[in-house]
């Protein structure tokens, strides 16, 4: 028996990198101290790798000289190729615009700070000539980030997973390879508030984890701060759970079922001893306590009632302003 169900098992067919594509997809906001680093990094790796590649970089709207960086890079190599927006769209709407123009068999998304390693894009596609759809990276020691970066970052991988029905791999962050077909899958997806990790757990296939070291940012700052990551996570929470909102049904249950057993002690005690409830600060207590309630819940509300708006708006995810070394 045991061999009759492993000889059903699906056989994954082994994939082959000759005559096939390579997309690097490149975020990039104020990056201008680092590109040239990250230039000669990747160059030197996709050089060992035998296969054909372009690097499509997105500028989102940048406000230092990171777009005269990346033409000077264009014009030494028309593989790089730059998708100009026409301001800050956010890192999740430019990687959408670079998933949407990537043209290769295999697609990489990859930060330019170097905290995703190209040493590591040899591993992916090894892990895709094995059979693997997507091969995403999991960092397994995070030293170079603070502790409460840390902390809060384990936090959100737990509440994910505990209010959403897709599973986030624990510390795995946009640097990944994907097939074509993935890709396919991913562009397929309207949503305008888009939660990439999400969104790439989402789409399912068979994905395999590939762990590497996350060394610290190679120059330049992080655009994320803390109530950015704040608002990032609340975006990924509400993009894929209703929990959120669902829970004030709970609440609201509850305090109604102990608003009952209240009532009924006053009117025994009321009845049996002749005596009221004393009572101005415990009902101050209970008033201040059931609007803050109250206001929690109508903000829970409100942050769907916000993201039903911004869809139903249908405006285009983004737009581009300049494209430089794509055919017309």
């Amino acid at each position: 028996m045991v061999e009759a169900a492993a000889s059903a098992l699906p056989v994954v067919a082994p994939r082959s990198r000759v005559g096939k594509r390579l997309s690097i997809i490149a975020p990039c906001y104020n990056e201008q101290a680092v590109l040239d680093l990250f230039f000669e990094r990747i160059d030197a790796e996709l050089a060992k790798l035998a296969v054909d590649y372009e690097i499509v970089c997105v500028n989102d709207g940048s406000r230092d000289h990171t777009l005269a960086v990346l033409l000077k890079h264009h014009q030494r190599d028309p593989r790089i190729k730059i998708i100009n927006l026409a301001r800050n769209f956010g890192k999740e709407t430019a990687l959408s615009a670079g998933l949407d123009a990537a043209s290769g068999d295999m697609v990489v998304p990859i930060d330019c700070d170097l905290q995703d390693p190209p040493e590591l894009i040899g591993q992916f596609i090894d892990a895709w000539e094995a059979g693997a759809d997507v091969a995403y990276g999991v960092r397994v020691d995070r030293t170079s980030d603070g502790f409460l970066k840390r902390a809060t970052a384990q936090g959100f991988y737990r509440a994910f997973n505990r209010l959403s029905d897709v599973d986030l791999p624990y510390n795995a962050g946009d640097y990944r390879l994907m097939d074509r077909r993935v890709v396919e899958v991913l562009k397929q997806l309207p949503e305008r508030n888009r939660f990439m990790k999400g969104l790439f757990a989402w789409v399912g296939f068979r994905q395999t984890p590939v762990p590497y070291v996350r060394p610290e940012r190679a120059a330049g700052t992080s655009s994320f701060r803390y109530w950015k990551l704040w608002n990032f996570a609340l975006d990924g929470i509400t993009s894929f759970s209703s929990a959120p909102i669902r829970i004030w049904s709970y609440v609201g249950l509850i305090a109604g079922v102990l608003a009952c057993g209240m009532a009924g002690l006053i009117v025994v005690r009321t009845l049996l001893w002749g005596r009221d409830v004393p009572g101005y600060p415990s009902l101050m207590v209970v008033i201040l306590l059931s609007f803050g309630l109250q206001m929690l819940a109508i903000g829970s509300l409100g942050e769907y009632v916000a993201r039903i708006y911004q869809e139903v708006k249908n405006r285009p995810l983004y737009v581009v302003m300049d494209r430089y070394g794509f055919d017309a």
